[in-house]
């Protein structure tokens, strides 16, 4: 649960919240967000939500509670990466052991041939070594507020000392139920563990006025080094490039779509594709869904009206945002799953600009022959996705829905079947 998935949470959330039993904890406890919002879902158990849709959570090898989601449903089986680590005991997971997957939300972070990450064990090994090339100095290691805890755990070990951290983490180590290794008593163990903002050239130089004293930074992404007792450690708590290809070939999904950046991935990870590249029949709109979207107005003469998706308006995400803070390498260009079609624009169209939302007379697209874009803007979590100001003042028709990026067609049947719910009762 690192913090830059959790923009938007606090204690005035108030949507549900799946996740794993721990990152429940985590979000009670450190942003206080309201217990009966969220629903933990235990691991490696399939769990039906809705009518339709079963989803199975597990481990992504990450930090302490981060999972992959597995949907399955009338849609077809999608897997949701999120950050994750592979590693081959994945392919004795018994949800995904023979499974057929349409899609694979990958987290493409280290999509690079040159991306060659030593395996985690082989990275803690090197920093273990670093340590014994120093007997005399103190260490510093810089991690991020989660993550990074079975380096410390292993070094711990490994040395036979405490690891020094705030009171915070402290807490939080407990939280986690994480091996009594970690104090807050200076002076007591030989490791501190300190933010990442903490190693930088001034903290080194007056860390060793004091005492003789190595930096370490456990990161797979390259930092620029601005003090030569700041030594980077190639620990990484992504899949390297040749993981990601090892999981795909096991995997063979029909389909892979990019979390992070679809640079050089298509062409990489092409030739592990299943030989059946097109969908099912079936991955479209829920059956709820469909039937709920049909509506007859008592006006006959109504122009049907469509959703489209427009280009987000704000920088800055108000949900939960699959990139990570920790790994990436440039700056992101937003989220993209899947490319929609350009849209042109149209006069007669009202819109939310905060929720990324047009309603629009498609009777020009109907004409003409194209599709309406899929209809759900992202960045919106916790928020309602049209807000009642923006609805007609009749119901129209019927509502033409494109099929959606079918990861998003199970949030989006909730939302729009909320939506549907409201216009009933007025």
């Amino acid at each position: 649960m690192h913090s830059d998935h959790t923009v938007g949470l606090s204690s005035t959330w108030s949507r549900p919240l799946y996740c794993s039993p721990l990152t429940a904890r985590l979000l009670h406890h450190r942003l206080k967000v309201p217990t009966h919002w969220i629903r933990p879902l235990e691991v490696g158990q399939s769990h039906v939500v809705g009518e339709e849709v079963t989803v199975t959570l597990l481990d992504a090898n990450h930090c302490p509670g981060s999972v992959m989601f597995l949907f399955e449903g009338s849609f077809g089986t999608i897997l949701y990466t999120g950050d994750f680590r592979y590693s081959r005991a994945m392919q004795r997971e018994p949800a995904l052991s023979g499974r057929r997957i349409d899609r694979l939300y990958l987290d493409n972070t280290n999509c690079r041939p040159q991306r060659a990450l030593p395996s985690r064990s082989r990275a803690a090994h090197q920093a273990a070594q670093l340590i014994r090339q120093h007997p005399q100095h103190r260490v510093v290691i810089g991690v991020y507020s989660l993550g990074k805890e079975e380096l410390l755990v292993d070094l711990a070990l490994e040395f036979s000392t405490w690891v020094v951290v705030s009171p915070s983490r402290l807490e939080q180590m407990r939280l986690l139920e994480l091996p009594e290794v970690f104090t807050t008593e200076e002076g007591a163990g030989r490791i501190h563990a300190v933010d990442v903002a903490e190693i930088r050239w001034d903290t080194l130089v007056s860390w060793n006025v004091l005492h003789p004293t190595i930096a370490i930074l456990p990161t797979g992404r390259p930092v620029k080094v601005t003090h030569p007792q700041i030594h980077l450690i190639p620990y990484s708590d992504h899949s390297s490039f040749s993981e990601l290809c090892e999981f795909v070939k096991w995997l063979r999904p029909c389909s892979v779509i990019p979390i992070v950046k679809d640079s050089m991935c298509h062409a990489s990870f092409q030739k592990y594709l299943s030989p059946d590249h097109q969908a099912p029949p079936g991955l479209g709109i829920p059956k709820p869904l469909q039937v709920s979207v049909q509506w007859q107005s008592k006006t006959k003469k109504q122009k049907p009206v469509c959703l489209v998706k427009r280009a987000a308006q704000h920088s800055v995400p108000k949900g939960v945002v699959y990139e990570s803070l920790e790994e990436h390498t440039e700056q992101a260009d937003g989220l993209r799953a899947v490319k929609a079609p350009q849209q042109n624009s149209h006069e007669s169209a009202f819109c939310s600009l905060e929720d990324g939302i047009c309603f629009y007379d498609c009777e020009e697209e109907e004409a003409s022959g194209e599709q309406p874009g899929g209809a759900i803007a992202a960045g919106t979590a916790g928020q309602s996705l049209v807000s009642d100001e923006d609805f007609p003042s009749e119901l129209p028709k019927q509502y033409l829905l494109t099929p959606l990026n079918a990861l998003k067609q199970i949030s989006f049947y909730k939302a729009v079947e909320d939506l549907f719910s409201r216009w009933e009762v007025s």
